[in-house]
């Protein structure tokens, strides 16, 4: 698919917000209907302040996750410049900008997503609103909605099957999306100030050893994830070849520390500490400060509904996270919990996470 098809699908969705008239009972007013369109390299300097105020406004929210970078401006410009070039252009990555009368009151910011291999992909790579999409407050009303229907309609011509967007937990944006028929799937749950403990007892460094055990709990996981969310999470039908394969790969890498818990000797439970990946942070924001926990689990939060008394071994799982990441001069931590499963956020939120942010799948 092209950008001048995608550029047309949301033409098309803007077509109900030309008609953001005055009742039929009131005089008629002239209105300039906002003009939804596909970002162009010559918006780059008004998208670039946008996503600044952006940037600061998420900053608000928590300045030791969002911390904004010194040169924050060149990385926008660099991220946004490189999707907009004619030359490296995709119609997997989009941008697309709000225009009222002769500014730049909006930008969008969307993708095609790959499925991640130990899950089904068979039906298309979902559709992603990323983080930095904004809203100028001075926006007439109806652009924000204009906006947003406009890149789903795109998202779906280039055949995504699902629709997610990703936000602060207490963005502003957060209401529109819930408006449009978006809910929490995915949490995403920070910590700061991480502590360079020693590893508790029963948690070792994950060895080749490990690998089976490992790939039996995560077995377990996935089919907890299925029952929770089974259109969010479909489970490819060789995952677990697949996820172990990873998870050998896995130890080979040294930006990532893969710990397990055991018990009778066997695994309890397993975590990875590793570093954040550039989809989950906008480009003006520093990530090396930032480490994610994606690979968690532990028989301690087997019940989706009641974490176990006393959860030791998933709580020496997270110590040990935690640890691993100050020893890397990371200082806070994002750890992914689905939304519908309450024992992992009790088990967090008793550690001190907070959700700083979503992912909300579209109903």
């Amino acid at each position: 698919m092209t950008r001048q098809d995608v550029f047309a699908a949301a033409v098309l969705a803007s077509w109900p917000f030309n008609a953001l008239a005055q009742p039929a009972a009131s005089p008629p007013k002239p209105i300039m209907p906002p003009s939804i369109r596909l970002a162009t390299l010559q918006d780059l300097p008004a998208m670039v302040a946008l996503l600044i105020q952006d940037a600061e406004a998420r900053r608000s929210l928590d300045p030791v996750l969002w911390r904004v970078a010194v040169d924050a401006s060149t990385r926008i410009e660099g991220a946004a410049g490189a999707a907009l070039n004619g030359s490296q252009a995709s119609a997997r990555e989009l941008w697309f900008v709000a225009e009222h009368g002769d500014r730049i009151v909006g930008v969008t910011h969307a993708m095609l997503v790959p499925v991640p291999s130990i899950y089904d992909g068979a039906a298309g790579s979902p559709g992603l609103l990323l983080d930095d999409c904004f809203i100028s407050s001075d926006a007439p009303p109806g652009i924000a909605d204009a906006l947003l229907v406009a890149t789903e309609v795109a998202l779906i011509a280039a055949g995504a099957p699902r629709l997610i967007a990703s936000c602060p937990a207490a963005g502003r944006l957060r209401p529109l999306y819930e408006r449009h028929g978006y809910e929490p799937v995915t949490l995403y749950m920070a910590k700061h100030h991480l502590s360079p403990a020693s590893l508790p007892p029963n948690v070792r460094k994950a060895g080749a050893n490990d690998v089976p055990g490992i790939v039996k709990r995560s077995a377990e996981h996935r089919r907890t994830l299925a029952r929770i969310n089974p259109r969010f999470w479909r489970i490819h039908p060789e995952a677990d070849s697949r996820f172990g394969t990873w998870m050998r790969r896995s130890l080979t890498f040294a930006d990532r520390d893969m710990l397990v818990s055991v018990e009778a000797g066997g695994v309890h439970g397993y975590v990875i500490a590793q570093p954040i990946a550039p989809l989950l942070v906008p480009a003006a924001h520093e990530v090396t400060t930032i480490g994610v926990v994606d690979d968690f689990y532990d028989e301690d939060f087997a019940h989706v509904s009641a974490l176990s008394a006393g959860a030791s071994s998933s709580t020496n799982l997270l110590i040990a996270a935690e640890g691993a990441f100050a020893r890397r001069a990371i200082d806070c931590a994002l750890v992914v919990c689905p939304a519908g499963w309450s024992s992992k956020i009790s088990l967090l939120e008793q550690r001190d996470y907070r959700t700083a942010k979503l992912w909300m799948l579209r109903r």
